[in-house]
């Protein structure tokens, strides 16, 4: 059995079985996953898993260094870009974010260190069962999001940033009878 959620879109349950809830430690990834998940604001998850090969080759494969570099005529090309959320807030968002990304990797030595200080180092394994209720928030994700937008990242409420928790496996919540959650601890 596997968490509702992801349905039977190949897609959907490929993402649930082979990366949501996965503990994540690569920089890149993690720089990645945030920055969709703020695009995925206001839209399905669905929607940006499609669009997500579009966003690797729109944001050079999530290279922050050169995604802070990006001026006003990258900025129009990504704007014409149907392969991605051409959001003019998304967009700026994610440049503003990568600068931000390089200056915790900065001070911290990467940002895997800085953000999983708010699990304490360690994935939340929840035991949520069927039915229950998986909350949108929780004292973690509203510390994480305070403390982001301290240091100028922008699309990080603690919303966004409890569903980054748990598709970079800070948090476990995949349900205690998914077989998934086995192989997540």
């Amino acid at each position: 059995m596997r968490c509702p959620w992801c349905g039977d879109d190949p897609l959907y349950v490929r993402y649930h079985d082979e990366e949501w809830g996965v503990p994540s430690h690569n920089d890149r990834h993690l720089f990645e996953m945030l920055i969709l998940e703020g695009a995925q604001a206001g839209l399905s998850w669905i929607t940006i898993l499609r669009k997500r090969p579009a966003y690797r080759r729109a944001f050079d494969r999530f290279d922050a260094t050169k995604i802070a570099a990006y001026r006003a005529p990258k900025i129009r090309a990504l704007m014409n870009d149907a392969g991605i959320v051409r959001n003019r807030l998304k967009i700026a968002a994610t440049v503003k974010n990568a600068n931000a990304f390089l200056a915790v990797r900065q001070e911290f030595g990467s940002f895997d260190h800085y953000i999983w200080q708010f699990v304490g180092g360690a994935p939340i394994v929840n035991s949520r069962r069927a039915g229950a209720r998986i909350p949108a928030t929780t004292p973690e994700s509203d510390a994480m999001s305070k403390a982001l937008k301290q240091r100028g990242f922008t699309f990080v409420g603690s919303t966004i940033c409890y569903a980054f928790m748990q598709a970079t496996g800070m948090v476990n919540d995949h349900l205690v009878n998914c077989a998934s959650r086995k192989t997540r601890r």
